[in-house]
């Protein structure tokens, strides 16, 4: 059910409410951008639903289904909503359950769905689907008199269904007690046909005992939610070993790249949403934390970072504090930002067949042109069996002409991954603009089997183009092959951003509601470098950033590449302190002759009465500059209750506890994820996109999963 505010913006958009709920909502829309978005959505969703359905051919129930239907109720004892369902196309099967789980305001266009439906079904051979309700919404959704020939009255079964093949309607009313099953849609590119069965005492019971197993249908094959398993899977994830913890005495610096990708956590949630915890290589605990959107006030003046630290009591280790050090990019105008050159290059091989992949990366090149104007340039290059030139550069406000050679592109062949970048970068090169934004926008599984094969020799090609000024944006789409190594190094050498695309929602947050981050970048090769000060610290950890470590030497070598931030964006990091005094790093002896040996007694002197915890440094270049500037900032901590930190320090502090326990890290075992839950609920705040939320979800989804 969606907040009692959503419901007023989706009346208001359906034409309901009383005249003082609807004055209400357009004072409301006068002031909020977001709010008149979603409004403006839900009214193309409605029409788009209306169209989609009145396609749909009538075909009426077999006597023999109704009887099966009619027993079936006769033999049980909860309600439930059950009717048959034709393969609708991915967008009405999707608009279907929107429209359901919506409730209060859409229940009207439910019942009209649904009576529309109940009437219709292919033959016996197709499955009863069910959609789960509970007895108040069903009361409001139909009158009593109607519920006899629409509702199945079941219970959880008690004995387990054969769903090695799919279920025709028979095969539900000949077992012991019907299946309850719910329909269930977690993305906008997923199959027709969804069926979740629940275990014994598990209805709508998601986070609990009984976690569901789901089934649905992918190309007339029944397989696992919501895509099929390739026969061999061959997803490939970088080794990470965690980092562990610096005695200040031996190292007083931690030296990092920043890193601003999303796609750790956007495929985390892929597998949490098919009932699978993630490979513990999968899970990059800060590309978790920076999914999210923080309230960090931007800079001022012309110094494009704002720097930000906060600490408080770390919450898996008491005694010991945690420090947050974020960064805000400054924003871009519209009317000053440079103008766009991209050349997206689009992976057509024959294992980007499936919906979530070449399906999804059409819809998503066809959204980001509608974020550009006049002003920009689109050039579409494929590869498979050859790289190919699609679109010669093109105007972006001719979207006819891109629209068209989008819908055009089709799947096949092998994979020629090393000479479709040779063409993009080619492509990119002739319709260079010297002061726009010249990007290469890959979208690909990642599985590169013919060409550039060897991931140095790629990695050199496009760090080498980079320094040309000629940037890459790496979107990675699909699974069961999907590279995650692969793509996430392109994306580092390529002075770039790397997203995993798993549905038009995740497509609409990276290349719409944060376009201007993802393409234009502000700064390249941001390094921080953070000095603890021994008197006060006597040990660190960095959380997460493991593949993005450098030398101490490295943070005044501007020969030496980062991380690129882009306009908007923000970058926050973890470390776990342990106070001066306390303890020496977890597991280690405390040091019986560096204090002494270290330093002249006037010189601990003077840093014992020094209260600074830190000192962030961080270097940074202009996009077009070879020469690095310097910020540095000092910070005095306290380690207050965790209770009274931030709100937004609370919630990415959540975030990097949960990538932790997915990971298995030894320091947070005591906890569970329902503990995580509990204080991130909290701290949900502002959450316009729902992602806050939905990280929440996906919490109770491990909890399930979780020994």
């Amino acid at each position: 059910m969606k907040p009692t505010a959503d419901i007023q913006l989706t009346a208001y958009a359906l034409g309901e409410g009383t005249p003082a709920e609807r004055a209400a909502v357009e004072t409301r829309l006068r002031t909020d951008p977001a709010a008149q978005a979603a409004v403006d959505d839900v009214r193309a969703f409605a029409a788009r639903l209306e169209s989609e359905l009145q396609a749909e051919p009538d075909i009426a129930l077999t006597d023999d289904q109704r009887r099966c239907i009619r027993q079936a109720a006769d033999r049980s004892a909860g309600r439930l909503l059950r009717f048959p369902w034709r393969r609708l196309t991915g967008f009405a099967a999707v608009a279907a359950v929107v429209t359901l789980v919506f409730g209060g305001t859409l229940w009207h266009a439910a019942r009209q769905m649904l009576e529309n439906r109940f009437a219709k079904a292919q033959d016996a051979s197709i499955a009863c689907e069910m959609v789960e309700i509970d007895d108040q919404q069903l009361d409001e959704l139909f009158a009593p008199e109607e519920l006899p020939d629409m509702v199945d009255v079941v219970t959880p079964p008690d004995v387990d269904l054969d769903m090695s093949a799919p279920p025709d309607i028979q095969d539900f009313c000949a077992a012991p007690k019907c299946v309850v099953t719910e329909l269930d849609v977690a993305s906008d590119a997923i199959s027709p046909i969804v069926l979740r069965s629940l275990a014994p005492g598990a209805m709508a019971n998601r986070s609990g005992a009984g976690r569901a197993a789901s089934i649905g249908v992918y190309g007339g094959q029944w397989h696992p939610y919501p895509y099929p398993p390739p026969a061999d899977n061959t997803e490939s994830y970088a080794p990470i070993q965690g980092n562990t913890f610096k005695q200040v005495a031996n190292e007083p610096l931690s030296t990092f790249s920043i890193d601003v990708d999303t796609a750790s956590y956007a495929n985390v949630r892929r597998f949490l949403r098919a009932g699978q915890l993630p490979p513990p290589d999968a899970v990059r605990v800060e590309e978790m934390i920076n999914y999210f959107p923080y309230a960090y006030a931007p800079p001022k003046g012309q110094t494009p970072f704002a720097v930000h630290v906060e600490s408080a009591a770390c919450p898996w280790a008491p005694a010991h504090a945690l420090v947050r050090i974020a960064l805000k990019g400054k924003m871009l105008d519209a009317e000053q930002r440079p103008p766009c050159n991209l050349v997206f290059l689009i992976d057509v091989s024959g294992s980007m067949t499936p919906d979530n992949k070449l399906p999804l990366v059409k819809k998503s090149i066809q959204l980001l042109a509608r974020q550009l104007d006049a002003r920009d340039r689109v050039t579409l290059a494929v590869y498979a069996g050859a790289a190919g030139l699609v679109l010669p550069a093109t105007p972006a406000g001719d979207l006819a002409t891109i629209d068209a050679a989008i819908e055009n592109l089709q799947a096949g062949g092998s994979t020629a991954g090393g000479a479709g970048i040779r063409l993009a970068y080619d492509e990119a090169r002739k319709s260079f603009l010297p002061d726009g934004n010249n990007r290469v926008v890959l979208c690909t599984d990642g599985d590169f089997n013919v060409g550039i094969v060897d991931s140095e020799e790629l990695a050199g090609f496009i760090a080498d183009r980079a320094q040309q000024s000629i940037f890459l944006t790496v979107l990675g789409f699909g699974m069961g092959n999907y590279k995650d190594d692969r793509l996430e190094t392109l994306a580092d050498k390529g002075n770039g951003n790397y997203a995993y695309v798993d549905s038009f929602s995740e497509a609409r947050k990276v290349l719409a509601e944060q376009a201007a981050g993802t393409l234009f970048a502000i700064a390249k090769d941001v390094k921080l470098q953070i000095e603890f000060n021994p008197a006060q610290v006597s040990a660190y950890r960095l959380v997460g950033y493991e593949n993005r470590l450098l030398a101490k030497e490295d943070f005044n070598d501007d020969r030496k590449d980062a991380g690129e931030l882009g306009a908007g964006h923000a970058v926050t990091a973890f470390y776990e302190i342990v106070p001066g005094g306390a303890e020496s790093a977890p597991g280690v002896d405390p040091l019986k002759y560096q204090p002494a040996a270290d330093r002249a007694p006037a010189a601990r002197k003077r840093a014992n009465e020094n209260p600074e915890w830190l000192t962030v440094k961080l270097r940074y270049k202009l996009p077009k500059a070879d020469t690095s500037a310097k910020i540095e900032m000092p910070f005095i901590g306290s380690a207050a209750p965790f209770a009274d930190a931030s709100r937004d320090f609370r919630f990415a502090a959540g975030v990097a506890t949960a990538g932790l326990l997915l990971r298995g890290d030894p320091s947070v075992m005591d906890l569970r994820f329902g503990d995580v839950a509990a204080w991130a609920a909290t701290a949900v705040g502002a959450d316009p996109g729902g992602h806050r939320q939905e990280f929440l979800g996906l919490l109770r989804d491990a909890a399930a999963l979780a020994p």
